[in-house]
């Protein structure tokens, strides 16, 4: 039985079609759908709809489906088609009557919503720790190897001195900006939507900002109609947050993968983090750098089908909707694996000293002695063109 079942049976196939994998996406959403309906609950309870055993009772109930969730028994069916509805049904099975009003004054668009978020919120917070560590990470390498010299590069080709503290700075000071982007999207998350209904509100006075206040929203988002709008659009800017993470990874997965090159051999990959070649014994290979690279085009991917998912709708809750939740997910999922993949990596890369400083060849200091002649009084240009003719 779903939630808008009306008693006219629904073909087999378009249920199988409608529902897609929601029922699989779900797990992760009861312990979040709970809590909110425990808030939801509590406030009911205020407004005078509930009597105070009602709530009780309906607050232990559903604690008890968080806990059975954690232990892996609560198990969400296609014909339930999502969590919302197979946790209500639970309810409704075990307390009768009672179960059948905690639906009152919510529609399952703003249900939804506010499950989300407050699992986005929660991931979010947990992709602000894994970037914290990785910096952290980066931070104990330039410790150890942070004041060794090497070539920097432009166009691939050496141009001027650089060194390991310069270049793993500029991976720290990226992450630092990231980690803004994340703010902006928890800040746009943690905004309230429950008692908005379906996008223009319920008629019965609720109280939004107990239930706000209760499950730890910094706001109430007032306006019902945006609440639906804004699905998607937060989502969006969520998914451009980890997509600027991802595009860093990748740039300093491309690096290692060059450094480390044995041609170069300014880094220095242990076996463990490497894997091998089936037909060619001498090979150890920088997959999970290779992958790390790759995934960056994965998240591209996951943002552009959401937003492109949502684009041409008019104005209100549209089934498109539902399709923004798993490249959400996805990209989580994918960012934070590639976060610690790369902590990893900075703990236990290696610098080659000797390497480093065999590479640090004449040409490098070129513009340095360009600039010597200018302190001594010759023109830029003139100073240029100097130095210049020694390389032609």
């Amino acid at each position: 039985m779903t939630l808008w079942d009306k008693g006219t049976p629904l073909n087999k196939v378009v249920a199988a079609f409608t529902v897609g994998n929601d029922y699989l996406l779900d797990q992760r959403l009861v312990k979040y759908d709970c809590t909110a309906s425990i808030a939801h609950a509590e406030m009911l309870g205020q407004i005078g709809v509930l009597q105070e055993k009602e709530v009780s009772a309906l607050t232990a109930l559903l604690q008890e489906i968080i806990r059975l969730n954690e232990k892996g028994e609560f198990e969400i069916l296609p014909e339930h088609e999502d969590c919302h509805t197979a946790i209500e049904l639970h309810v409704t099975q075990e307390l009768g009557e009672l179960g059948k009003k905690i639906h009152t004054a919510r529609s399952r668009n703003d249900q939804v919503l506010t499950a989300l978020r407050l699992y986005y919120k929660h991931e979010l917070k947990n992709c602000t720790k894994l970037v914290e560590k990785l910096c952290t990470s980066l931070s104990g390498f330039t410790t150890k190897f942070g004041e060794i010299k090497l070539p920097g590069y432009t166009h691939t080709r050496k141009a001027m001195p650089s060194s390991i503290a310069l270049w793993a700075g500029a991976f720290i000071d990226s992450m630092q900006d990231n980690l803004k982007l994340l703010e902006t999207a928890r800040a746009l998350m943690d905004q309230s939507p429950l008692g908005t209904g379906a996008g223009y509100g319920v008629p019965l006075a609720v109280d939004r900002q107990y239930t706000a206040d209760k499950l730890g929203f910094a706001s109430v988002q007032s306006n019902p109609i945006y609440v639906q709008l804004s699905r998607g659009k937060f989502e969006s800017t969520l998914l451009h947050g980890l997509s600027q993470i991802m595009f860093d990874l990748n740039r300093v997965a491309s690096d290692i993968i060059l450094f480390s090159l044995p041609e170069l051999g300014y880094f220095e990959l242990p076996d463990a983090l490497c894997t091998g070649s089936s037909i060619m014994p001498q090979k150890t290979n920088p997959d999970v750098l290779e992958l790390v690279r790759a995934k960056y085009h994965e998240i591209i991917a996951v943002e552009l089908q959401l937003k492109t998912t949502l684009a041409n709708l008019i104005t209100g809750y549209h089934r498109d909707a539902q399709l923004t939740k798993e490249p959400t997910m996805r990209g989580l999922d994918v960012t934070q694996s590639c976060l610690n993949i790369m902590a990893l990596v900075f703990d236990n890369l290696r610098v080659n000293p000797e390497k480093c400083e065999r590479a640090l060849t004449d040409e490098v200091y070129a513009t340095e002695r360009v600039y010597e002649l200018v302190k001594n009084g010759m023109p830029f240009r003139e100073a240029y063109q100097k130095i210049a003719t020694k390389y032609r």
